[in-house]
C-alpha cells in the first residue's frame, strides 16, 4: 500500500453523517436523516478508512444478526484512489461479515469487481423519478382497505410486515426509519388486518418512497399514492426491484421515469424474499 500511514477503524456517529455527505457528492441522494438508523441497525458495523488522520475511505458492513450482513456506502476519495486503501477496507468489511450471506446493492461499473469477489447477481433493481406533484393524489378506494399511520399500530405488526420481504430481522433500523423527522409512514388494513405498508422521506433532493411493502399492485398504488400527497416538494424517487413486473408497471403507469440502475447481488446462498410484494426498496445502502 502507497502513501500515508493507513489505518481502518471503527466510524464515529459524526463520521456516519460525513460520509452520507460524501454520498450525496457522489449523486446517491441520501435521505436527510439517514444516519441515525443506519447507525443503530449496526453501531459497530461502520469502518473509516484514515490517513493521515483524515477519513479517505467509507464502508458499511451491517450484520442482521449472526446469519445475513450488507455492504454499502463504499467510497474512496477520488484524490485516494490507487492507493490500495479501497481494497484494504473491502477486505476489513468482508471479514467483519465472515460467516454470514453476503448482500449488495451494486453499480453497473462495480458489477465485474464483485463477481471477481465471490457475488452473484440475483436481480436487477430500477430507480424510478417522477417529477414534482406529477403522481396522482389519492383516487378510488381500494375496496376494504383503509391507510392509517403506522404510529398507531403495534410495531410487531411492523416487523410480521417486514420478515417475508427482508433477510432478517431489523427492529432497531426500522423502528428509527419510519420514525425520522419529515418522514410520512403508513400502514395499510384490509378489512382491519394490517397487509401492507410503506414511508417516505425527504432527501437531499426531493424524496423517496421506500420501503413500499403490498400484497398487491391496488395495495401498493394506494399507499403509493397516499404518501406521495403528503411527500415534501420536489422530485419523487422510487427504487424497486425489476423482477416484480406489476411494480414496474405501476410505476410507469404513473408516469415515472427508469433513472438508475443496480444489481442486488450476494456472496452465498440467495435468501427467499417474497419479491412480489416488495414495490419500493427500503434502501440501496443497507439492503
Amino acid at each position: 500500500m502507497n502513501g500515508p500511514s493507513y489505518t481502518i477503524r471503527t466510524m464515529t456517529r459524526a463520521e456516519v453523517d460525513e460520509t452520507l455527505d460524501r454520498a450525496a457528492a457522489e449523486g446517491w441522494n441520501p435521505g436527510l436523516h439517514d444516519a441515525l438508523p443506519f447507525h443503530l441497525a449496526d453501531p459497530a458495523g461502520f469502518l473509516a478508512g484514515v490517513a493521515d488522520g483524515r477519513m479517505v475511505a467509507s464502508l458499511s458492513a451491517v450484520r442482521y444478526g449472526h446469519r445475513f450482513g450488507f455492504i454499502g456506502l463504499y467510497i474512496v476519495d477520488a484524490a485516494a484512489r490507487g492507493r490500495g486503501y479501497g481494497w484494504a477496507l473491502w477486505q476489513a468489511g468482508m471479514a467483519r461479515l465472515d460467516g454470514a450471506v453476503i448482500g449488495l446493492d451494486g453499480v453497473v461499473a462495480r458489477q465485474d469487481d464483485y463477481r471477481s469477489c465471490g457475488f452473484e447477481t440475483a436481480h436487477r433493481n430500477i430507480r424510478y423519478r417522477a417529477g414534482p406533484g406529477t403522481v396522482p393524489g389519492p383516487g378510488r378506494d381500494v375496496a376494504g382497505v383503509t391507510v392509517v399511520d403506522a404510529r398507531t399500530v403495534p410495531f410487531d405488526v411492523l416487523l410480521d410486515l417486514d420478515a417475508p420481504v427482508f433477510p432478517a430481522r431489523r427492529a432497531a433500523f426500522l423502528a428509527a426509519w419510519l420514525t425520522m423527522p419529515g418522514t410520512t409512514a403508513l400502514v395499510a388494513l384490509r378489512d382491519g388486518r394490517a397487509v401492507g405498508f410503506g414511508a417516505v422521506r425527504p432527501c437531499r433532493e426531493g424524496a423517496k418512497i421506500g420501503p413500499l411493502v403490498a400484497p398487491d399492485a391496488a395495495v401498493a398504488a394506494h399507499l403509493l399514492s397516499v404518501l406521495a400527497a403528503a411527500a415534501p416538494d420536489g422530485p419523487l424517487f422510487l427504487d424497486l426491484p425489476e423482477v416484480n413486473r406489476p411494480a414496474v408497471a405501476l410505476a410507469e403507469g404513473l408516469g415515472m421515469v427508469p433513472m438508475f440502475e443496480t444489481a442486488r447481488m450476494y456472496r452465498g446462498p440467495a435468501p427467499a424474499l417474497a419479491l412480489e410484494r416488495v414495490f419500493g426498496i427500503t434502501t440501496f445502502e443497507l439492503g
